[in-house]
């Protein structure tokens, strides 16, 4: 006698080796080698043993059976007829290996010959392919494995049929050969699949055949406890690599719609068609599985995505249908009165009733589908007790769970997607309806609601409502879940559940103020937020006069105490939601135990497997809700403070357009029309701001309006254009309107897109308008021309600049009436005089023009003067008429007159007889100038070839773990990242434990149930602590995290360079400041722990399946491979359609910030149709990215929930038809209650993975502002110059060169001169000579390229910038006030006080306005102070200069916008004040700078005359005196008897 005994398994499944006893003292044949199951009957014969060898071969076992065994069963089996009678006995039994495998073998037979069908037809058809040249690496591995394998079945035929006397007719023989040839064949069809056919029976055959060879070898091992043949063993992991090719080209078929490599070698997208298959095209299973995604997600994958990849919106999904929609259900509300609290939310509802419904059904599916797992569980439990196994009803229970786990899966996908989409909707129905509505506000809407504020309505109020409608069916949805898991409790145990409703409605009532203080909380930080948002817009919108006045630090401190304030609200919502985490982790638990214990205490049901694992399943499927409702009830508090804010703000007050009467031109002669008129922008205030107006004007009249500063000039023109609330009276307007605002607005764009302001392009009237603003030779000088981008606010233009180009907007849209505010201000004198006479008197002669000016000259060339004081009309006449009438009038022509008079009060007594002489001279040269093109020489900032405004940056491609480590490293918070997955892994370790204590406790008889429910108990509720010190943890990290980035961040951009925001349109740092922080605070810390959790609990899951079925490892692992390929396949598209929708949705806000600076402007032209339009195509853009960026994500949840699924079917189908008694009940409970949540979490942890992604882009975001190069320190400790440097005040210019880009040209070209100490210098040159990069220069906002500054010898960039700057005054070109009181706008440092205040109020000329004012110094200063006039503002700023009273003092065209007469009451108190200080004085107006001692003339960039003003006098080719000469003959042209009075004067002395 012998035997055969196989070695046992080793650890890896694998036989290392085979032994063998030789039990009889006789040699083996050689087949024994490869087939050692020979058994041999006592001296029986050598054809005996070779059958009974081919018959053990075909029952594929290694296991020895005796041989009298195998003789008897031979001599006994029945003799069938049919294909089954030359093998396996003769035996048909489906219950045998033998049939099965044989079963196999005919299948591939068949696969074999249909695949050779389909290569004949290919054949026939001439259908080659010509893309499968070039293989990977692993079908070729594959390949070889297969035909190796296949040579080796063939080999062991040929060797058995060597043996001589054998019976072929048995047919054992042909299944070695049938064997071999499916190998074979298998290896061909690796390589040639022609036509989709062959492909599509290739997979089927590929994966068909490996899973049912997979499956009938773990029958043979698991079942029969045999072991295998060696063939066998060596060709299943060649099936399994077989069955990963067939997965990978399915999911390559799933993702391209193509599974064969020729798509490789096409193009990508067909660019001339643009088609793709989107979801309007989509068929009913493209739209279930979302594979109207392909396209897209396949050119994601092969290369980064830019916005031309991403298709447009459907008309159905576009913002202007929502918005229409929304607007007419909103009117009706509106207009009904309803008693509802928040019309904003019956007004949605009543919009998308139908698109909720239907989402509503799905998340029903979901809930009963999730609800429905426990009872499959206790079926499957049940039936595991029965005695013997019902083949039938285990089939229906897997089917059930089949068909429960993809109505589960496509129900929730559809839902969430379904939810989202009409979520965005909704939100760009609000997003457009903010933005029309901040175009209608009234002027006091306005003040009680700022730019920054209606920005945030928009960044974060209604983005916030994009996932409401998800978060809604959420609310109900996880309380039905609830419900539904406590019904599925008391039919498990009956009445012992009882005492499990006093611990749930302990924690339910529990829940209530902690809801409600999550609720007040989250209103405080909105409030809050607000704030912070609001005075970050104002900092960033003033920067360059913060840094000029070195009040960067205040200002820093205080977006510090209100981000501080901010921060309070979210530590304590984050802390309290820690709570909320632990009492909903811990009641679950509670219940559990205590239901258990009522179970006992009852005896309402036994306490075995199927009872114990289906509360737990079902508590499991409690888990979700239980982990879910904080975060929803905290979504909804959120929700519900957006829409009460949205609400008021869409219900608060619209501008009257009743108040002014519109009527076509042609109507009347007459142009303006006002009777009786009294206004006020403070309709409750006692003095109305305009009182008693009663004027009209003809068509085509020339009206200037003049008059002391304050006295209602600009008001006037709100009146007109029924911006200032009326009263009472008539105002009535005939024909179309243009406007040109005393402060330019200017749109982020080119200088083309400015002009023609959404007009069609009309080339004559463009170039005329151009022409005749003098912005010729400008855009000539532009590397770029008129398509030169203008930064935001216009901040790359100069002063003058920005004006001509508002101006020729006006002129180019041929209104019928111009109201022009001041509009000559900001530009020089010769400037002024082309744009009155080419423009205002030439391009617009036909034109009615309502001109506000402080420019006398002009007067006398107007058809009417209007005067104005203390708002009223005092005078209304002509020129000669007012002259004589005396007053108001004579008194602002006096005032000029004196300021002309100091022309030549400075150097009189040499230069009476030129005057004399050269007067007419002097006239006709001036004249002759005037005629001539502007001399436009370089732009403030010099021209470049880049433009200024760069497009946003953004990160391309996978960062990997880069963003994780900076989230990390930036808040130091290493140790609470270790504390966070310690407390997560901990708690899911005991959550295991207590399970598992379960699952061995059932099986020991004599365990008692106080002990089983007691161990389980107390394991729980330990789990549970460190599921509360997991949320509390994260909420530090954070919370940390927040503080370390926004100060960062908040330091980094404070400290940043003026080029930087000369550059960087202010909605990009804002968007930073809002949303991104927003998900810093919010979104990530939770996001993480979850991602942190759900990555454990998955591990925990699968571990415990594999440690009940270990077989379950063999779908496991690939799976696993696949859902991270499937992952990274989507992530390659989904990470680049956020970063864009990050750049997206910045566009979408400047626009609404720029719209809300220049919303009088918008309405003056009637252009608020054309900005709400193209606010509608912005929305779109950005919803296009939202849009695509969700339906990806459903996209790839439904294809690892599927993958997942998998996983748990296979692990079921082991569990039912594993022998009984292998697995023991309580375990097969364990293993299912787990396994029946393994696709949810799996979907759980995919979902949050890509949240993560997309927030962490955030961090990117906010990092990229977080290394700008910063501008040099503020103080150098070591270099810190003395108390009382400057005490001289004493300025060097030395080769003076400066740029504003290394790549730029240069702006100053090497400037020498020297300002003496307590010298008045004078510095004029035309608009755009470089006078204020000097001033830029001095103060350092740019270094010099060359060359040096001192300042009492002191090189100004040897020191701190804060040093150099407290020791400068500046009274800017653009007056500045910041929102707060009178008192913080004069002393912003608090360094004075109220005394000296109120001398310096007295002296600029305020004090009696303010002391009017019934809060005196606490009076309020608005936005930008929008309440006081720009001259207001001008005086204000000199106020601040008066309190500092440093050695230097720069005045940068600071009296531009006030009238004569306060001019030279300013210039008095100049003089006296800073009487021993170096004052530079930049000006248009040549008086200004005439009784300086030293004028500086700048022409290109270069210094061309540096010297006393009568010297330059005297010199009648001087560039200064050509000025002069320009000045006086403007003053001839427009006020002759003025000039001819001074000429008097000179005459007389």
């Amino acid at each position: 006698m012998w035997q055969w005994r196989p070695l046992a398994l080793l650890g890896n499944g694998w036989p290392s080796m085979l032994y063998f006893r030789l039990l009889a003292a006789q040699k083996i044949p050689p087949p024994l080698l490869l087939f050692p199951h020979l058994g041999q009957g006592a001296r029986g014969t050598e054809a005996q043993g070779r059958r009974d060898l081919l018959e053990m071969v075909s029952l594929s076992t290694l296991q020895v059976s005796a041989p009298e065994t195998i003789s008897q069963g031979l001599t006994s089996a029945p003799q069938l007829q049919g294909w089954f009678l030359p093998i396996c006995n003769g035996e048909f039994d489906l219950g045998s290996s033998c049939t099965q495998r044989s079963l196999i073998d005919f299948l591939n037979l068949s696969f074999l010959l249909i695949y050779c069908l389909g290569l004949l037809m290919a054949c026939l058809r001439r259908q080659y392919s010509h893309g499968n040249r070039i293989r990977p690496w692993d079908f070729i591995t594959v390949s070889v494995c297969c035909a190796v394998t296949g040579i080796a079945y063939l080999c062991a035929g040929v060797l058995v049929l060597s043996w001589g006397e054998y019976r072929v007719m048995h047919g054992e023989l042909a299944l070695y050969f049938v064997r071999g040839i499916n190998w074979l064949a298998l290896t061909v069809s690796l390589n040639i699949r022609p036509t989709n056919y062959v492909r599509a029976v290739s997979l089927v055959w590929w994966a068909s055949s490996s899973i049912l060879i997979s499956a009938y070898n773990l029958e043979i091992l698991v079942r029969d406890h045999s072991s295998l043949m060696i063939l066998d063993m060596i060709s299943w992991p060649v099936n399994l690599l077989l069955l990963i090719c067939a997965f990978r080209l399915i999911l390559q078929n799933i993702v391209h719609q193509n599974p064969s490599k020729d798509d490789l070698f096409q193009p990508l997208l067909n660019q001339e068609s643009g088609k793709f298959n989107n979801l309007g095209k989509a068929g009913l299973f493209s739209r279930l599985t979302f594979s109207w995604l392909n396209p897209l997600l396949h050119v994601g994958y092969s290369k980064p995505l830019n916005h031309n990849d991403i298709p447009p919106l459907d008309s159905e999904d576009g913002a202007q249908q929502a918005y229409q929609t929304f607007k007419t259900v909103w009117d009706l509300q509106s207009q009904s009165k309803s008693k509802t609290s928040n019309l904003v939310s019956l007004a949605l509802a009543k919009c998308y009733s139908k698109e909720i419904f239907l989402t509503g059904v799905y998340a029903l599916l979901k809930t009963v589908a999730t609800a429905s797992a426990p009872l499959l569980l206790y079926a499957f439990v049940w039936s595991s007790y029965r005695g013997e196994r019902d083949t039938y009803m285990a089939i229906l229970l897997v089917g059930c769970l089949v068909v429960t786990k993809l109505v589960e899966s496509l129900s929730q996908r559809h839902w969430f997607f379904g939810s989202r989409r009409f979520g965005m909707k909704m939100r760009s129905a609000l997003m457009a309806a903010i933005f029309q509505k901040q175009l209608k506000l009234s002027s006091q809407a306005r003040r009680r609601h700022a730019t920054g504020e209606i920005v945030n309505y928009i960044a974060v109020d209604a983005y916030r409502l994009g996932d409401f409608p998800w978060w809604f069916h959420m609310a109900w949805s996880m309380p039905l879940q609830l419900l539904l898991s406590v019904a599925t409790v008391f039919g498990t145990v009956g009445l012992g559940a009882l005492p499990g409703l006093i611990p749930l409605t302990i924690c339910a009532i529990i829940n209530i103020p902690l809801a409600k203080t999550l609720q007040d909380y989250q209103a405080k930080f909105m409030v809050a937020q607000d704030e912070r948002l609001r005075a970050t817009s104002e900092v960033l919108n003033n920067m360059k006069i913060i840094k000029l006045q070195s009040w960067e630090e205040k200002f820093r401190k205080t977006i510090e105490s209100l981000r501080d304030v901010e921060f309070h609200w979210l530590r304590e919502t984050q802390i309290k939601k820690s709570y909320g985490t632990a009492l909903y982790w811990m009641c679950p638990t509670i219940v559990t135990a205590v239901i258990f214990g009522g179970t006992a205490a009852m005896r309402t049901a036994p306490l075995n497997a199927s009872t114990i694992f289906t509360v737990m399943a079902t508590l499991r499927v409690m888990a979700e809700p239980v982990r879910m409702l904080p975060e929803v009830l905290s979504v909804m508090i959120q929700v519900k403070v957006s829409l009460d804010r949205i609400s008021i703000f869409l219900l608060e007050e619209e501008i009257n357009e009743e108040d002014v009467k519109r009527s076509p031109a042609q109507n009347s002669d007459q142009s303006v029309k006002v009777h009786g008129g009294v206004f006020s922008w403070e309709p409750s205030a006692a003095i109305p701001t305009l009182k008693s107006v009663s004027f009209s004007i003809r068509r085509g009249e020339k009206v200037a309006v003049c008059g002391p500063v304050g006295a209602g000039k600009s008001s006037l023109l709100s009146a007109i254009l029924g911006e200032i609330p009326k009263l009472s009276g008539l105002v009535e307007v005939f024909g179309s309107t243009a406007y040109v605002s005393q402060t330019s607005w200017i749109q982020s764009g080119t200088i083309r897109d400015n002009i023609l302001y959404g007009k069609p392009m009309n080339k004559e009237r463009y170039e005329k308008a151009i022409k005749a603003c003098a912005l010729d030779k400008d855009i000539e000088n532009f590397d770029h021309g008129d398509l030169t981008e203008i930064g935001q606010r216009g901040l790359n233009m100069s002063g003058g600049q920005k004006q001509r180009i508002q101006l020729a907007r006006a002129v180019y849209n041929d209104a019928d009436t111009y109201l022009l505010d001041d509009p000559f201000s900001a530009v020089d004198a010769h400037t002024a005089a082309i744009l009155f006479h080419d423009c205002v008197m030439t391009a617009l002669a036909k034109k009615t023009v309502i001109l506000v000016t402080h420019q006398v000259e002009f007067l006398a060339e107007t058809d009417r003067i209007l005067v104005m004081e203390n708002g009223q009309i005092t005078q209304m006449g002509t020129y000669e008429e007012l002259l004589k009438s005396g007053t108001a009038f004579e008194q602002l022509v006096n005032a000029h007159r004196s300021s002309m008079t100091t022309i030549d009060s400075v150097n009189h007594e040499k230069q009476v007889h030129t005057h004399r002489t050269s007067r007419d001279h002097l006239e006709s040269r001036g004249s002759q100038l005037i005629k001539q093109s502007s001399e436009v020489e370089i732009s403030a900032n010099g021209p470049s070839a880049v433009q200024l405004t760069e497009d946003e940056e953004k990160e391309v491609g996978d960062l990997g773990w880069k963003p994780y480590i900076d989230y990390f490293h930036v808040s130091k918070g290493h140790l609470l990242l270790a504390s966070v997955i310690f407390a997560q892994t901990t708690f899911v370790v005991l959550q295991s434990l207590s399970t598992y204590w379960l699952a061995v406790a059932v099986q020991i008889h004599n365990i008692g149930s106080g002990i089983l429910v007691g161990v389980y108990a107390a394991i729980s509720i330990i789990s549970c602590l460190f599921a509360y010190v997991r949320t509390w943890v994260a909420a530090h990290l954070g919370l940390r995290a927040s503080k370390a980035f926004f100060s960062g961040f908040l330091d980094s951009v404070v400290k940043a360079p003026m080029l930087f925001f000369d550059s960087t349109p202010v909605g990009r740092i804002l968007t930073r400041a809002s949303s991104d922080m927003s998900i810093l605070d919010f979104d990530i810390p939770f996001s993480f722990a979850f991602e942190v959790a759900a990555v454990i609990e998955i591990a925990s899951t699968i571990t415990i399946m594999v440690a009940v079925t270990w077989q379950v490892l063999i779908v496991a692992i690939p799976v696993i491979i696949a859902t991270i390929y499937v992952q990274r396949y989507y992530l390659a598209s989904a990470r680049e359609l956020v970063r864009i929708n990050g750049t997206t949705k910045a566009p979408v806000m400047n626009y609404a910030s720029e719209s809300s600076l220049g919303v009088v402007t918008i309405r003056a032209f009637a252009m608020t149709e054309k900005f709400i339009h193209t606010n509608l195509q912005l929305i779109d853009t950005d919803a296009t990215l939202f849009f695509h960026t969700i339906a990806a994500l459903e996209w790839v949840l439904l294809r690892v929930e599927a993958l997942q699924n998998l996983t748990v079917f296979t692990s079921t189908l082991l569990l039912v038809f594993i022998p009984r008694g292998v697995i023991a009940p309580g375990f097969s409970g364990l293993c299912l209650s787990y396994a029946l949540t393994l696709s949810s979490t799996q979907a759980f942890l995919t979902r949050f993975y890509s949240y993560l992604e997309n927030y962490i882009i955030s961090v990117e975001r906010i990092k990229q502002y977080m290394h700008i190069p910063s501008e040099p320190p503020a103080v150098i400790s070591e270099r810190r110059p003395p108390l009382s440097w400057p005490h001289e005040g004493r300025i060097d210019l030395q080769e003076l060169k400066i740029k504003y880009r290394p790549t730029a040209p240069l702006v100053l070209k090497g400037i020498n001169c020297t300002f003496a100490a307590g010298n008045k210098v004078g510095v004029v040159g035309r608009t755009g000579s470089g006078k204020t990069t000097l001033i830029s220069a001095l103060f350092r906002l740019v270094d010099p390229a060359g060359g040096r500054i001192l300042i009492d010898d002191l090189d100004i960039c040897s020191i701190g910038l804060k040093d150099l700057r407290m020791k400068l005054s500046i009274i800017p070109q653009e007056p500045t006030l910041f929102r707060g009181s009178v008192r913080s706008n004069m002393d912003p440092l608090g360094l004075h006080n109220d005394h000296e205040i109120w001398e310096a109020l007295e002296k600029c000329q305020l004090k009696a306005t303010i002391s009017s004012l019934p809060a005196l110094l606490d009076s309020s200063v608005s936005d930008d102070g929008e309440n006081w006039s720009t001259g207001q503002r001008q005086l204000f700023c000199l106020g601040r200069v008066l309190l500092r009273k440093n050695r230097v003092l720069v005045l940068d065209e600071a009296t531009a916008s006030i009238d004569s007469a306060t001019d030279a009451i300013l210039q008095r108190v100049i003089r006296q004040e800073f009487s021993s200080c170096t004052v530079i004085t930049v000006a248009h107006r040549v008086p200004t700078v005439m009784d300086s001692d030293m004028v500086m003339v700048l022409s290109y960039g270069k210094l061309v005359e540096y010297d006393k003003p009568s010297k330059l006098m005297e010199t009648q080719n001087s560039a200064f005196s050509k000025l002069v000469a320009e000045y006086w003959s403007n003053c001839k042209r427009n006020s002759s008897n003025t000039l001819t009075s001074i000429f008097g004067d000179l005459r007389g002395e």
